[in-house]
């Protein structure tokens, strides 16, 4: 999973909410011109002038063209991280990712048309697409890290076990997996119902321990 919320970190100061901006200004360019034109046909150059600034600029926020397929927000897995040590004792360790996750896809709705040009272009490119899917364990692994942090009672998540443990991993997995659900149900079900309702309702059914529905 990787997250594209366009909101700001809280507590971020006007500096940092332009440089956000810039940075996810040229991911998004990147992503809409490989989708229209192929990821290898696209340039630093044609990038930087998609997005409004100059190439110098570019390589202040990447350190190569591909990266800026990855990066739509920077913080998210930050603020998610964060999100799950602060949540409040009485939730249990799914419904801290779950608000962790909620925080975060609140934009989904006006996201979806990005993320699904995304999807596009990392399937288009073979090199990118695995690197995509490394991207997707690294930000999983983090979140157990998180998870593990929490159980045990730590402040902070900065020294990091070398294994966080079965339960971590999987409980880490089964969220980012119901999130992936979620946004490809949304997606062939707009109509019925809007995006948060599906994904509230996927860790419902994960917390009642899935149950088979009525026939």
């Amino acid at each position: 999973m990787q997250l594209m919320s366009g909101k700001d970190a809280a507590g971020g100061g006007l500096r940092e909410r332009k440089k956000r901006a810039t940075r996810a200004a040229l991911a998004e360019a990147a992503v809409r011109l490989a989708a229209e034109h192929g990821a290898d046909k696209v340039t630093v150059e044609a990038i930087s002038a998609a997005a409004g600034v100059s190439v110098r600029t570019f390589f202040n926020y990447f350190d190569s063209r591909e990266d800026a397929f990855f990066v739509i927000d920077a913080d998210a897995g930050a603020r998610m991280r964060r999100a799950v040590l602060d949540a409040p004792a009485a939730l249990s360790p799914l419904e801290a990712l779950r608000e962790a996750m909620a925080a975060e896809l609140a934009e989904a709705e006006q996201q979806h048309e990005l993320w699904r040009l995304h999807a596009e272009v990392l399937h288009a490119s073979p090199h990118l697409l695995a690197r995509g899917v490394g991207a997707h364990m690294a930000a999983e692994a983090a979140l157990a890290d998180a998870v593990a942090a929490r159980l045990r009672g730590a402040l902070d998540d900065e020294e990091r076990p070398a294994d966080p443990g079965l339960y971590p991993r999987l409980l880490a997995a089964v969220a980012t997996a119901a999130v992936r659900i979620s946004v490809d149900h949304w997606s062939a079900h707009q109509q019925e119902a809007p995006f948060l309702d599906v994904f509230h309702e996927a860790f419902t059914l994960l917390a009642a321990g899935l149950p088979a529905p009525p026939a």
